[in-house]
């Protein structure tokens, strides 16, 4: 998954639920260099929600809605 950029914060409690750890990783695939988080935030995480966010904001770009 290219796409995205991944996060290798194995500290993270969210780790478990967000896209950017769980997602698989593709040969030329992108990390954060530092973690994102910030204590118990994280402005990157990618849960379900945002999953759902994203895809409706690629719907309107691909110009579906």
């Amino acid at each position: 998954m290219a796409d995205i950029t991944k996060c290798r914060d194995e500290e993270c409690p969210m780790k478990t639920n967000c896209k950017r750890y769980t997602a698989p990783a593709d040969i030329f695939q992108s990390y954060f260099a530092d973690s994102p988080r910030e204590g118990t935030k994280c402005e990157m995480y990618w849960g379900p929600t945002s999953q759902s966010v994203f895809d409706q904001l690629k719907d309107i770009t691909d110009g579906k809605e």
